[in-house]
C-alpha cells in the first residue's frame, strides 16, 4: 500500500514594488505605539494606539524612540512612513516578516532588518521579525507582536543609568542591537542545554526509543532556523561598523566593533551545537546498529549451540535397523546425558571466549 505525500501549494503575490502588504501570522487587533523621548536632562514616555500622537517629536533636539507593535495595520505604518519620509521599499520590507536580515542606507536614514529571539513558555524559542530605522535624532522599531528584550534598556533610559541619555540616536541604535545580540546568548544556552541533555541520555542509557530520532530532528530544525536568523546579522553589523553615515559618530564605531565580536561568538556557538546535533544522529545510528549486533550475536550463539545437538538428534532419528544404540536399554538416557554435557561444554567455552 503506497501513501501519497500531500502536495504543498505555493502562492505568488506578484505585487508591484513598494506595495505594503503584511506577510505574517500574528495579526494583532490594534497597533500599540510606545514613544520614548529623552535628552540628558529630560525624559518622557507614553503608550498610544494613535500613530498621530507620535508625530510631535520630530526635530525637538531630543532623541525619540518610537516602538510599534503590530504590523498588520499597514495604514498606520504608511502614515508614519510619510511623516518620516521613508522609501516605499522600506515600508514593504517592514511588513514582510520573511525578509532576511539586511542593512540599507538612504539619504536621511539607515534601515536594518534582523530577528529578535527570546525564550517564551517553558524554554520555547520565539522568533520575532524586527525592523529598525535610525535617523538624525530618532529611532523607529517595528515588531509583529507584544514581547521583546528591551525592558533593561527602557530602565536605563528612564533612570538615566549609564551613558545612553547623553548620546545620540546612533548609540540608541547600538543599544537596541546589543540587547538583541545579548539575548542570543540566553537562547543559545537553552538550546545547548537541550542538546547536552539528549546527548547525556544517549550516553548513559546506551539505548534509544522511537522518540529519539524525532527529538534529534526537532533540534536540528531549530538550530538551522536559528542559524538562518543569526548568520546574516554578522554581515549587517560588519557593514554598519564600516559605514561613513553622517549621523553615526566615530565613537559609536568602537561599540559596533565590540558588537561584531559578540555576534561572531554567537555564530561559533551555533556552529558548535550544529555539529553536536549531527553527531547525535550518528550516535543514535551507532546505538541502533549495536543493538542489532547484540541481537544477532545472541541468535548466532543459540544456533551454534543447537547445531551439534540437532546433528545428534538427526542421526539417531534415522530408522535403520542395524543401529546398536537403539537396542540399548539405557541408550536414550546416554544420549540425553551426552547432549547435556555437550551443551554445558559449549556454554563454558563461549564464556571463556567472552562471547557471552
Amino acid at each position: 500500500m503506497s501513501t501519497k505525500r500531500k502536495k504543498k501549494s505555493y502562492k505568488t503575490s506578484n505585487l508591484p514594488p513598494g506595495t505594503i502588504a503584511y506577510h505574517g501570522k500574528k495579526a494583532s487587533l490594534s497597533t500599540d505605539i510606545e514613544v520614548v523621548n529623552y535628552s540628558k536632562d529630560d525624559y518622557k514616555s507614553f503608550n498610544t494606539n494613535s500613530v498621530q500622537d507620535a508625530f510631535d517629536f520630530k526635530g525637538n533636539e531630543h532623541v525619540t524612540w518610537i516602538n510599534i507593535n503590530g504590523l498588520n495595520n499597514v495604514a498606520d505604518i504608511e502614515a508614519l512612513g510619510a511623516h518620516y519620509k521613508l522609501h516605499p521599499l522600506t515600508l514593504e520590507d517592514i511588513v514582510n516578516t520573511g525578509q532576511r536580515p539586511k542593512l540599507e542606507e538612504f539619504e536621511n536614514y539607515m534601515f536594518v532588518v534582523f530577528k529578535m529571539l527570546f525564550i517564551k513558555n517553558d524554554d520555547e524559542i520565539n522568533y520575532e521579525h524586527l525592523s529598525l530605522i535610525v535617523g538624525e535624532d530618532y529611532v523607529l522599531t517595528f515588531q509583529e507582536a507584544d514581547g521583546d528584550v528591551f525592558n533593561n534598556l527602557r530602565d536605563r533610559i528612564s533612570s538615566a543609568k549609564g551613558r545612553i541619555r547623553a548620546q545620540g540616536s546612533d548609540y540608541l541604535m547600538y543599544s537596541i542591537l546589543d540587547a538583541v545580540v545579548d539575548n542570543y546568548f540566553t537562547v543559545i544556552e537553552v538550546l545547548g542545554d537541550k542538546v547536552e541533555e539528549l546527548e547525556g541520555y544517549l550516553f548513559q542509557s546506551k539505548d534509544a526509543d522511537d522518540r529519539t530520532p524525532g527529538q534529534i530532528q526537532e533540534l536540528k530544525q531549530e538550530i538551522l532556523k536559528m542559524r538562518r536568523s543569526i548568520y546574516p546579522l554578522r554581515e549587517v553589523i560588519s557593514r554598519m561598523e564600516k559605514t561613513d553615515c553622517g549621523f553615526i559618530e566615530e565613537k559609536t564605531h568602537s561599540y559596533l566593533r565590540d558588537l561584531y565580536d559578540h555576534i561572531i561568538q554567537v555564530s561559533e556557538s551555533v556552529d558548535l551545537y550544529r555539529e553536536m546535533i549531527w553527531s547525535l544522529m550518528d550516535m543514535y545510528m551507532t546505538i541502533i546498529s549495536n543493538k542489532m549486533n547484540e541481537i544477532m550475536k545472541v541468535l548466532t550463539i543459540i544456533a551454534t549451540i543447537f547445531i551439534p545437538l540437532t546433528f545428534i538428534a538427526g542421526i539417531y532419528g534415522m530408522n535403520f535397523k542395524n543401529m546398536p544404540e537403539l537396542n540399548s536399554d539405557y541408550g536414550y538416557y546416554y544420549l540425553i546425558g551426552a547432549m547435556f554435557i555437550l551443551f554445558i561444554f559449549m556454554l563454558i567455552y563461549f564464556r571463556r571466549k567472552r562471547w557471552l
